[in-house]
């Protein structure tokens, strides 16, 4: 069933900031900037609300707002706020470890999310008048999503999907919202919604949700094999799942002149001017038109956030970089009281690799070999050989413990437990770093070595500096283990240990605000790590506590 509300003096549209009357000679384009009727109060409540509470959706397995778009959707955003599930538990468990969290927001596991949202919207003198038992609960389900569809018009149309539980309440709840929460006056053609069974619709135009409803029934998103294929790689449901279409890609290169600009100024091929045609060369109009998809879940797992990614390798900075899997090899060995490390693993030829791409997707008159001889003269290296002599098969930059800040602002770097370790042909690497010394002047003492085998390290202070040398098994230990996914094929690693150190970062939090650390101190480990596999790019993010 398809509605266009209308006011009893014409038509009217939700205030999305304080439900004031709007002028009907505000015209289309102004309306259009609040998005959809009712956007404001379910945008919050549902969406907006959900990001804030996203941490306490459920793992769902049931009918999700994918089986109500049609497959020409191009981007598509879906959260789940059930009431009751094991990931709404342990999300709940879990920020309620946060002092902050357990003081201001005070959840229990067994609340009721919608209503939470519902209540802390009325409190704030929105929707006066509006009752949740009455108006929203009967029909308002758990799952809701934001979609961009291709509804053949020269911009993707926005729509928001709703769960209902009861069509015909569904209908006189959205109308009830739209009377209270809404203004003096709706306009038509921005306040439009189509119920089917158990979605809602909502929509710029009754035209938009009409047609996005009716092409759904000739072929979903949830039945359709890019989406299929994308959210199975990015991994187990989550609380929130994002997708992008291949068809997305064109629509990014509509919307690149400002990365056209970007890419030119960073590659010193000269500037582009983001407003003109030229912004998008042909190249990178190829490398969007290429593009296969992309998806994002975020979910909860024993006491984890975990955000996982799977996404075109084409797209991907691994693949424009040229990394391999030595980071993984590399920062697995760092001492074992390593704070944090970041560590990458190249492989032959990445650097020439990457000067190509940036002068390929540049489209200026700079060729990559005119490129590499700028750089080279710039650097007073010789590139490529030195760049990739410098970072080796695997470079890893790292922290050790100890870390005090007063002794750094006191006696300056030499002070700080932080090195580089790179592997390879040490020969090679030293070689390099002569060169590179050789400009620094005094402070080329910065950049001191030892040679282990086939790895150097750098460091200002002598003594990590001989750690670092000596090596050892971070990778055997237990908070590595917990937040370091794929690590035997990862080619980048990020790692952070909250709680080495006598929990170094609340530590020295402490030192300036005792209440912040107290919010820190629950922090176990982080970690990022990225990889490829069969053709698809994949990383996953993880923040764990105690």
């Amino acid at each position: 069933m398809s509605t266009t509300p209308q006011g009893p003096s014409g038509p009217e549209y939700l205030e999305s900031s304080a439900g004031s009357p709007v002028a009907g000679t505000t015209g289309s384009s102004d309306s259009r900037k609040r998005v959809i009727v009712l956007g404001g109060i379910l945008g919050l409540l549902a969406v907006g609300g959900g990001a804030a509470w996203a941490a306490s959706s459920f793992l769902s397995t049931g009918d999700q707002p994918a089986q109500a778009l049609p497959a020409s959707t191009i981007a598509y955003a879906s959260l789940d706020l059930d009431p009751s599930g094991e990931q709404k538990i342990e999300a709940i468990r879990t920020l309620r470890k946060f002092p902050a969290f357990a003081d201001n927001v005070d959840l229990d596991t067994d609340d009721d999310l919608r209503e939470r949202l519902f209540t802390e919207l009325t409190e704030s003198g929105e929707c006066e008048g509006l009752d949740y038992a009455a108006d929203v609960e009967p029909w308002m389900g758990d799952r809701t999503a934001v979609a961009a569809i291709d509804t053949g018009a020269e911009t993707p149309a926005p729509v928001l999907v709703l769960q209902v539980s009861d069509t015909d309440a569904a209908e006189d709840g959205l109308a009830t919202l739209q009377e209270t929460c809404g203004g003096d006056e709706v306009d038509s053609t921005t306040a439009a919604w189509t119920v089917e069974g158990d979605w809602a619709v909502i929509g710029e135009t009754v035209e938009i949700t009409d047609q996005v409803v009716a092409d759904a029934g000739d072929g979903s998103l949830a039945d359709d094999s890019d989406f299929q294929r994308w959210t199975e790689e990015a991994g187990d449901p989550g609380i929130v799942s994002m997708y992008a279409a291949p068809a997305a890609g064109q629509y990014l290169a509509d919307m690149s002149g400002i990365y056209g600009e970007s890419l030119g100024s960073m590659s010193g091929m000269g500037e582009i001017d983001p407003g003109s045609t030229d912004s998008v060369t042909p190249e990178m109009e190829e490398a969007f038109a290429d593009f296969r998809g992309a998806a994002v879940t975020v979910r909860f797992d024993d006491g984890a956030l975990e955000v996982e990614t799977a996404a075109d390798p084409g797209q991907s900075m691994m693949a424009m970089s040229g990394l391999d899997q030595g980071g993984s090899e590399l920062v697995s060995t760092l001492p074992d009281d390593t704070v944090a490390a970041f560590a990458l693993g190249f492989s032959d030829g990445w650097f020439t690799e990457m000067v190509d791409t940036f002068a390929e997707l540049g489209g200026a008159e700079m060729t990559a070999d005119e490129l590499m001889a700028e750089m080279s003269e710039a650097s007073g290296l010789d590139l490529p050989t030195d760049a990739e002599a410098l970072a080796g098969d695997a470079m890893a930059v790292s922290m050790g413990s100890g870390l005090d800040l007063e002794a750094f602002f006191n006696g300056g770097p030499g002070e700080l437990p932080v090195g580089v370790t790179i592997q390879g042909d040490p020969d090679a690497i030293e070689g390099a770093l002569d060169k590179v010394k050789a400009q620094m002047g005094p402070d080329a003492d910065m950049l001191e070595t030892e040679v282990e085998g086939d790895r150097v390290t750098l460091s200002p202070n002598a003594d990590y500096r001989a750690t670092l040398a000596g090596g050892g098994s971070l990778g055997d230990s237990e908070a590595f283990d917990e937040v370091v996914e794929d690590a035997d094929e990862a080619a980048a690693v990020l790692f952070v240990d909250f709680d080495a150190d006598d929990n170094w970062l609340a530590r020295l939090a402490g030192e300036e605000d005792p209440e912040i650390a107290e919010n820190i101190e629950p922090l176990s480990a982080f970690g990022v790590t990225g990889w490829l596999e069969d053709g698809v790019s994949h990383s996953v993010v993880k923040l764990t506590t105690d």
